[in-house]
């Protein structure tokens, strides 16, 4: 086997590693060789890995100059091995953790948990005001109770962008789907109860999206799947989708997700 046998890399500590732009450091990069294989190809490649002597053979071949041994099996660390943790354990009082009663209704905990919240006008005062920055709930509340915007208007918003971003131009794949008519009707009930000084809780009218794996009524459940739903219809709301009904929250339709969370690449071979 000493023939056989791959010298590994050595890798230094990470802070003898110069990471300066005009170092001198070599960057080891793998060349890959892994050509897309599919249908009955990939049967003849999975038959010849599965034969006795020449699968074991034929899969050292590919681990060997795809650098999978040079690179990752049989490297060295140079880092001694870190048997304590170095920091010590202190008991760090939570200033924002709060213990919520199990008696309490869906608006009133969202309302402990704005409580836990800094105010805008706090984050300013401190020097924080980025050019730009993802709207809270908070914003949202705010917002909405001053009268400088409706939900109404988000909403319309809300699905001119969906819609351009579903467009064969860009063809984001965001939402699996999505009903406009709901999200009209729910934002201008929303909108009504602003009007009327009396909003739900601070998630009223905030649009919220599903993960397509929860049922969220009228939506079919997925599960990025073709054929999950057929057989599993979504009748009622999932359980955290209810609450969030019940504190007012604008459901905007279910987002896009791998089938049945089996990957990682972030394309769906269905939907995108």
């Amino acid at each position: 086997m000493g023939l056989l046998n791959v010298k590994g890399v050595v890798y230094k500590p990470a802070e003898k590693v110069n990471l300066d732009p005009h170092s001198d450091e070599p960057y080891l990069q793998a060349n890959v060789k892994a050509p897309r294989m599919a249908g009955f190809l990939v049967k003849i490649f999975v038959w010849l890995l599965e034969l006795p002597i020449f699968g074991a053979a034929l899969l050292y071949m590919l681990k060997r100059n795809n650098l999978i041994y040079k690179l990752i099996s049989n490297a060295e660390l140079e880092e001694a091995p870190l048997y304590a943790p170095l920091l010590p354990l202190e008991e760090l009082k939570e200033q924002e953790d709060k213990l919520l009663s199990p008696d309490l209704s869906p608006p009133e905990r969202v309302q402990q948990a704005m409580d836990c919240l800094p105010s805008a006008a706090s984050n300013i005062a401190n020097g924080l005001k980025p050019s730009f920055r993802h709207w809270t709930v908070k914003d949202y509340f705010r917002a909405y109770s001053s009268g400088e915007i409706t939900p109404y208007m988000v909403a319309e918003r809300l699905i001119a962008a969906i819609h351009e971003f579903s467009s064969h131009r860009l063809d984001m794949a965001f939402f699996i789907s999505y009903n406009r008519e709901d999200i009209l009707r729910q934002a201008k009930e929303s909108t009504f109860r602003y009007e009327r000084g009396e909003p739900i809780s601070a998630l009223d009218g905030v649009p919220i999206a599903v993960k397509d794996e929860m049922d969220c009524t009228p939506y079919p459940t997925t599960g990025g799947t073709k054929w999950l739903h057929k057989l599993r219809p979504c009748k009622t709301d999932a359980c955290c989708v209810k609450r969030l009904r019940l504190c007012g929250a604008m459901l905007i339709g279910k987002t896009n997700m791998h089938e049945l969370g089996a990957g990682t690449s972030g394309i769906n071979p269905h939907y995108g």
